[in-house]
Parts: structure tokens; sequence; C-alpha cells
């Protein structure tokens, strides 16, 4: 990457508080980032620190009390719910630690109903080509529970990398998983942003993963250091 790349992600001076009163905790202190277009990014941090709050800001589905975020050149303060839950479904996909996959469809079913949502026609062809990326080709008529935790992790990849997104936010998306599945989904986001130049910013708690990152990060009551 180089300096005159545009950022892909733009954190500038966040802060979050939540709940009220004696019991508001402030859990994001003036966070600034930035993230260029084709990095690979890795938040790590104790738990209660705000990295998973922090993700969801950069997702669009946290709004901070102050500051600003900008994705794709798009402010968020720019932008009412509809908007941004619009921008989120064309520029953000989001991979969580278990997996939110609908029990009642099957791996094609459940990404490609997020496309059929966003009005695309093709949506079944193109989840069918998204789930052979991810090595589930085989696997497309399955329900969640007639797979393992590895490939419904990959069918939630699948499912966020669909719309083919600016950035992709995952949050322990190896967590749920054994050492064998982890290694495999950790595989297939180095080669999303290796050869096909994702922006990926990851939280995980596996320092294994985080060494896949091109930079990490540490938050820590708050407060964001390199």
């Amino acid at each position: 990457m180089t300096g005159t790349e545009p950022d892909t992600i733009a954190i500038n001076n966040v802060n979050l508080s939540l709940g009220s009163g004696a019991a508001r905790v402030h859990i994001l202190k003036d966070i600034s980032l930035r993230v260029g277009s084709g990095e690979a990014i890795g938040l790590i941090g104790p738990s209660g620190s705000g990295k998973s709050t922090l993700l969801m800001v950069m997702a669009g589905l946290e709004r901070p009390d102050g500051g600003e975020v900008v994705v794709n050149g798009t402010s968020f303060n720019a932008l009412d719910e509809d908007d941004l839950a619009r921008f989120r479904g064309r520029q953000v996909g989001i991979v969580f630690q278990s997996f939110h996959l609908i029990p009642t469809m099957t791996a094609l079913e459940n990404v490609a109903v997020p496309l059929e949502l966003a009005g695309n026609p093709d949506a079944s062809a193109r989840a069918a080509q998204e789930l052979e990326s991810v090595g589930l080709g085989h696997r497309l008529h399955h329900y969640p529970t007639q797979l393992s935790g590895g490939e419904q992790q990959r069918v939630a990849l699948a499912r966020a990398l669909a719309p083919d997104p600016a950035i992709l936010v995952a949050d322990e998306p190896t967590g749920d998983l054994d050492a064998k599945s982890a290694e495999e989904i950790l595989v297939l986001l180095n080669r999303l942003n290796q050869e096909f130049k994702k922006t990926i910013v990851m939280v995980t708690h596996d320092p294994h993963a985080a060494e896949r990152a091109s930079r990490r990060y540490h938050l820590d009551k708050g407060v964001l250091s390199n």
C-alpha cells in the first residue's frame, strides 16, 4: 500500500458510552484509526475492552456519541438509519463468532436471502458462486445442523462476501471453532486479503490469528494503541 491510496475506513475521535446514570460506562475513548484499501487489521485486547463495540461502530451497527466514521468516502453522520442500513448492505460484510445462520434455510438460501432482499435478480447464482469459492459447492442444499462449525462459518463468510462489500469486519470468526476449522477460516481470510485485496478488520483473542494481519492494534479500557 502506498500513501496515495485513499482510506477505506477513517475513524475520527470516536467516543461511545453505554448505559445511563451511575451505570453509564465510557466504552470507546477518542478512537482514531485509518485503514487503507486492501489492508488486514487485527484488533486485540482483553474481554470488555471495547473491541466488538468498535467493530460495530465501524460497521454502522452502533452510533457513537461523538466523532465520525467514514467508509469508502461516505460519512455515517450524513446518513439516516434507512440510508445507513442500505449502505451497510452494499459496502460492509459482517462475520460473527456464532455464525447467525437461519436454521430452516439451506446454505444456498442463507447466502441468497440478503441478495434477494437487496433486489439482486441473480441471487441464487451469486450465492452458489460464493459458496463454491469458500469450498462448499458440494454443500449448497445442506441445512446448518448438517454442517460442521467450520462449514457454518464458511457459509457465513460467503453470505458476507456475496454483495462484494468494500470491507469485511469479523468478530472472533474462529472463536467457536476447533483448531483445524479455525486454521481453514484464517487461510480463507488471508486469501481474500492477499488475492482479492479485500479490506479486513478482525477482532480476535487468538495471537496466531492476529499474526496474519498486516497491522495490529491493541484496545484496553476503550483506548486504542499500536
